[in-house]
């Protein structure tokens, strides 16, 4: 039976040193970001706390990838924050189950391997895009309650404070790796703080974390038609966004360990995660690339890691918030800047000279919008579509025909490149119909009946031949191409030992 709980599976070597250090310092990073993301959403801390906790728990057990860390995040915060002002938190929960059920399905339908389609400029363009707004997020601790940019004293001490933090998490490795260097960094600005009473912005001057364990809780909606009318466009867009944000994270980290992931089981995984979310009074989430990347940079590669991190996250709640409180806000600053500095994809900007131009601009066109519209799963989409729309311009040119009669006065068309909706029109330009001899052969051996559109040009050029009086042969075309093709039995030689067997896609009504 294949082994599920990683952790657990004697045969793999898990330095449980590193994974609950690790898990600490993630436990630690996670705090400032589940307030920051359940304030931007209009909730209470809380219900940011309470989903990160649930998230991170169940994705870290569950979950296609271990090492990787779920919890609250912003792409989720700027699509329900409009159902908060509408509709109240209620409403959240009952979205959130929702499309943690929609994300279970995609799963289940092994929906994950559809992102083998998104190319990697568009992942170069997410990465650097999501990269650009950790590092925009971290400019408001540099403001004071007013949303003034600090000034004098408080501005050089939160600096320094920063400055330090990234210098530790920078060179401690460079020394020695016995313990993660965001923790070391982490402790020691806390210990400066506290030791010379340094009067800086501390985690309990955004919002108190006190809690207790998060309570169940079935929403309090109507249950009718015109709830699920309300909620259900949300959930789509959460349950979308969690599942592309989750699945490009889990590619990159796959790269980064050299290991593969699963991607259904992580989708079903996020899927459990959001509806018991939902159900404990949390406002959802995804997989989180800036904390699962101080994971793995920090050596964690099994599922621990992850658990410590949810556990350790609830224990702050609810028995270490006075102490977790004071933690200086400027050690958290300097650590998620550290992580954009990581998370941005630097050889990217080294391949401008070298990529394809249509390359280059759908890189610059997501990170774009993943900065301006906050909108992760739309700058994949339009990512994606671009790139498609590319590939089926560069390939429309791409169709060939070489020319030449035989002895016995026969013209033969051999065709290369696929024919499909975008090569139809040069395929069409690549016939003398008028001046063509009685007899003419059109060889697909080195080309591809794609779609509708190319059977279609294949009935009206066999059309356009018969109008004249000339036959016509069609050799190597697949079965499919010989059931769709009008007049099939008189125009097609069929060549049992030579013809492809590929299947033509068809639109079925």
């Amino acid at each position: 039976m294949r082994k599920y709980f990683n952790l657990f599976d004697l045969s793999q070597k898990v330095d449980y040193k590193n994974e609950v250090l690790s898990g600490l310092t993630v436990a630690l990073a996670l705090v400032p970001e589940a307030i920051a993301f359940a304030l931007i959403a209009g909730l209470s801390p809380l219900t940011g706390l309470y989903a990160a906790f649930v998230l991170g728990l169940v994705t870290a057990i569950l979950g296609g990838r271990p090492g990787m860390i779920s919890g609250a995040t912003g792409a989720v915060a700027v699509v329900i924050v409009t159902l908060v002002q509408s509709h109240g938190v209620e409403y959240v929960f009952a979205t959130v189950i929702l499309a943690g059920i929609l994300q279970i399905t995609a799963g289940i339908l092994r929906l994950g391997k559809l992102m083998r389609l998104v190319p990697h400029p568009v992942i170069f363009g997410f990465v650097n895009g999501l990269a650009i707004i950790i590092f925009m997020s971290q400019l408001d601790q540099f403001k004071d309650t007013s949303g003034n940019w600090l000034t004098g004293t408080p501005l050089y001490v939160l600096s320094g404070l920063v400055v330090l933090t990234m210098f530790i998490i920078w060179g401690l490795p460079k020394i020695s790796k016995a313990i993660p260097a965001s923790l070391v960094a982490i402790l020691t600005i806390f210990g400066l703080v506290v030791y010379f009473n340094i009067d800086t912005k501390t985690i309990g001057d955004i919002a108190s974390i006190q809690g207790g364990f998060p309570p169940f809780h079935i929403p309090g909606v109507p249950f009718s038609l015109a709830t699920l009318q309300v909620i259900f466009p949300y959930a789509l867009v959460v349950a979308g966004v969690g599942l592309i944000e989750s699945l490009l994270t889990l590619n990159i980290v796959d790269e980064i360990t050299e290991t593969r992931g699963r991607g259904n089981k992580e989708a079903v995984a996020q899927g459990t995660a959001n509806i018991l979310s939902g159900l404990f009074s949390g406002m959802g989430g995804c997989a989180m690339l800036g904390q699962s990347l101080i994971n793995i940079s920090n050596g964690a590669r099994a599922r621990l890691s992850g658990i410590i991190a949810a556990v350790m996250l609830l224990v702050f709640i609810m028995f270490g918030a006075n102490l977790i409180e004071k933690l200086p806000m400027a050690a958290l600053t300097g650590l998620m800047i550290m992580v954009a500095i990581g998370t941005f994809e630097w050889a990217s900007l080294r391949t401008f000279n070298k990529m394809p131009k249509s390359d280059i601009f759908v890189m610059v066109l997501v990170t774009l919008v993943t900065v301006f519209l906050h909108n992760l799963a739309l700058a994949v989409v339009v990512g994606v579509i671009i790139s498609a729309l590319v590939f089926a311009w560069d390939n429309a040119k791409r169709i060939r025909a070489r020319k030449y009669i035989d002895e016995e006065g026969v013209k033969h068309y051999e065709i290369y490149g696929p024919l499909f909706f975008g090569s139809i029109t040069a395929f069409n330009e690549k016939f003398d119909v008028l001046n063509d001899p009685q007899e003419v052969i059109i060889d697909f051996e080195e080309s591809r009946v794609v779609d509708m559109s190319a059977i279609e040009a294949l009935n009206k050029i066999t059309e356009r031949y018969q109008k004249v009086g000339k036959k016509i042969h069609l050799k190597h075309l697949s079965p499919d191409c010989r059931t769709l093709l009008k007049n099939a039995e008189e125009i097609i030689e069929v060549n049992v030992l030579e013809d492809p067997t590929y299947k033509v896609a068809v639109d079925k009504i």
